[in-house]
């Protein structure tokens, strides 16, 4: 009895974010009196509008690098492509593969800056990424403001400011609004179904397996287990934590266009801030912790957080007639479960040796 206890503890402590976000969102969708083929729809279309950019992070986690706030120096560099894009006009697909092959090259110089500055403060990766972020942000303000119009010449004088140089606020991305996500159009019961999308995602699902089970996966896991075993298996350590975080940038800026054209225009100074945030925050809703990442993970936990976007201000609304709380809710939610599945991560590593102790200790006793 006592170990079937103990192992329901486990499962409930392993699950305490997930389980959490299931009691609050069947608690505020009945109150939020949306109907079910309206939030059918909306998970549909966040699933993949997000979900590209959310499966970015499961290779660093591999390689034991925690998770990637830099992740956002990814994000800049696909909007970067999607600037030259728009300045020269080429719409539909061909524009969103242009604004690809045009911030590969950036976001892989980007991916090794911030490989190489992560290999410089092993153990501290996630508060490095975010400050990292921080400063890179600051460079692509200062380029796309003053930049683009004076250094890089500009085709398109509605995307310039009135002074004649500095990209505007808004950058319409009208020409290749949901081009993928119509590419190949699907509707089941009044139901519109990116199907396009979904399999460019499938496909990066199938990548993520495939790349598991390569050489350069193993030895991604074994640097995320060990470092000094690795490297004392003949494993080249910061070689192996550099590619990881180079491959979580570039996948990173294919995200970010993904999820620029379901959009359909993009806050040229503001877009990418909140990108590593989000997705960051819809792992770790998902079950996920710093160090064990799944695909599973990934669905479950944009569903989730999503889900507790569009219902927590109808919610807000009807519970207590203010739709405001709901907005406010929603920063302190992205905010709040980063920071309790960061304390939640010490605490299950904690009860996990704790158990092994006991385990052990039950051993030599029989």
């Amino acid at each position: 009895m006592n170990k079937k206890v103990d192992l329901l503890k486990h499962y409930l402590i392993q699950n305490a974010v997930p389980i959490l976000f299931i009691v609050v969102s069947a608690f505020a969708i009945p109150i939020s009196q949306f109907s079910g083929t309206y939030l059918v729809q909306e998970m549909l279309v966040r699933l993949s509008r997000n979900s590209f950019l959310v499966l970015s992070l499961l290779i660093p986690i591999m390689a034991g690098m925690g998770l990637n706030f830099g992740m956002v120096l990814g994000a800049m560099a696909g909007q970067i492509g999607l600037i030259f894009m728009s300045d020269w006009s080429v719409v539909g697909v061909p524009g969103v593969i242009l604004a690809a092959i045009i911030s590969t090259p950036l976001a892989i110089a980007l991916g090794w800056l911030t490989g190489t500055i992560l290999n410089l403060a092993k153990g501290r990766e996630m508060v490095t990424s975010f400050i990292l972020g921080f400063f890179m942000n600051g460079v692509y303000q200062l380029v796309v403001l003053y930049g683009f119009g004076s250094v890089v010449p500009m085709t398109n004088p509605a995307m310039v400011l009135s002074r004649g140089f500095g990209i505007r606020n808004v950058t319409n991305l009208e020409g290749i609004r949901k081009c993928l996500d119509n590419l190949m159009p699907l509707n089941i019961h009044g139901i519109d179904i990116p199907l396009a999308t979904f399999l460019i995602i499938g496909l990066f699902c199938l990548f993520v397996l495939w790349f598991r089970g390569t050489k350069l996966g193993q030895d991604m896991r074994a640097v995320g287990q060990d470092m000094k075993v690795a490297g004392d298996a003949g494993i080249p350590v910061e070689r192996t934590r550099l590619i990881a975080i180079i491959i979580s940038t570039v996948l990173a800026c294919y995200g970010q266009i993904i999820f620029l054209q379901n959009i359909g225009t993009m806050n040229t100074y503001n877009s990418h801030e909140q990108a590593g945030m989000f997705a960051i925050a819809s792992l770790l809703v998902g079950g996920a912790s710093v160090s064990r990442a799944s695909i599973f993970n990934v669905f479950l936990g944009v569903v989730l957080f999503h889900l507790m976007f569009v219902v927590s201000p109808m919610a807000g609304k009807y519970l207590i007639g203010e739709a405001q709380l709901g907005e406010y809710f929603r920063v302190f939610v992205s905010y709040g479960i980063i920071s309790l599945a960061l304390v939640l991560h010490a605490w299950r590593r904690q009860k996990d040796r704790e158990r092994a102790r006991r385990s052990l200790r039950g051993a030599v006793e029989e």
